[in-house]
């Protein structure tokens, strides 16, 4: 698939990851042009960028817009220039030809929208990465999980996911993009500061009619919570309340029934994150239900109607995971997703 195209990586003082992780997004990248998005930093990263990559553009923002609305700015100030965005973290490792199943996907898949390779973890390469793994699904209550990872048991990767697969989401640690359409899908909601935007963005997608998947013979590894642990107090706090938000944007018939019957599950993962001894985390669920009463009315009037339905997985992962004792992916009723 010959286009152009742009690699897109958004920086906010991650110096760090930089001097990790973007000498092999330039080396396996030949054919790519690279753009460094700076969120204001206050370290040296901008300085570094230019003083060692001096093929690498930089776009500077004037302040840190979080990872939504940061996207969006750099974005638009290139609109037009791309067919293809490749946005990837900061904290990713590229592999040589990551991008040829990517391209030659897309190519023969003109409804296809975006696409995901397979997210490894930099720590432990022979196992998936949190964020993403072998692309994403939403059950029944819009909770998120991945081939290769539900909840917190991450599976070894044996090549069991490497065939192209239907997705409900794209990972936005690496996601391969048609520019036109995130444009046509409007972005990135810049509300949402940080996490859940992708799925947001991939739901908004589907309404479209366009598909996702994961192309699992492409990988790239992942550190995974370079920016945020995963129970760190802000992190919580964004991804329950970004998932309300999102829900009430996205889900079609009987919202109220099913959004009343998630903040029941998000109460009782709040009792157990307090049974465990974090109470930080309890209030940041209950902060995440304030703020969704207080936007409701603006989330509600960016329903869309249609009857284009998600790509989604028509059981409770909770039920799976914690009752039925399914700790895999592949242990799941393959029937139950449509």
């Amino acid at each position: 698939m010959h286009c152009t195209k742009a690699i897109v990586i958004l920086n906010y003082n991650g110096l760090q990851h930089l001097q990790t992780y973007l000498g092999s997004v330039v080396d396996c990248s030949p054919n790519w042009k690279i753009i460094i998005v700076d969120n204001a930093s206050s370290d040296t990263s901008v300085s570094y960028i230019k003083d060692n990559f001096a093929q690498i553009e930089v776009i500077a923002l004037e302040r840190n817009f979080g990872f939504s609305e940061g996207y969006n700015r750099a974005l638009a100030q290139i609109q037009g220039k791309y067919e293809l965005y490749f946005i990837l973290n900061s904290d990713v490792r590229l592999t040589p030809n990551w991008d040829t199943p990517l391209l030659d996907f897309l190519g023969l898949h003109e409804d296809v929208a975006a696409v995901q390779p397979k997210v490894l973890s930099d720590k432990n390469q022979d196992k998936f990465e949190h964020a993403g793994a072998a692309g994403g699904y939403l059950d029944l209550f819009y909770y998120p999980f991945c081939r290769g990872r539900i909840f917190d048991d991450i599976e070894i990767d044996a090549l069991q996911y490497d065939s192209p697969q239907e997705v409900s989401w794209v990972s936005g640690a690496a996601m391969l993009i048609r520019a036109n359409c995130f444009e046509q899908a409007g972005g990135f909601d810049n509300t949402f500061f940080a996490h859940m935007e992708e799925i947001d963005l991939c739901l908004r997608l589907a309404k479209q009619g366009k598909k996702l998947y994961c192309i699992g013979v492409s990988r790239v590894y992942h550190l995974g919570g370079g920016t945020l642990q995963y129970d760190n107090p802000k992190k919580v706090y964004l991804n329950f309340r970004n998932s309300l938000w999102m829900i009430v944007k996205n889900h079609g018939r009987y919202l109220l029934p099913l959004l009343f019957v998630r903040m029941l599950l998000d109460g009782l993962a709040a009792l157990v994150f307090l049974i465990k001894g974090k109470p930080k985390l309890t209030w940041q669920i209950f902060l995440a239900h304030m703020s969704l009463y207080s936007h409701f009315k603006k989330f509600y009037k960016m329903r869309t109607k249609t009857n284009v339905k998600p790509y989604r997985y028509s059981s409770l992962i909770i039920w799976d995971y914690y009752i039925k004792g399914i700790k895999q992916f592949s242990a799941l009723n393959k029937r139950k997703f449509s």
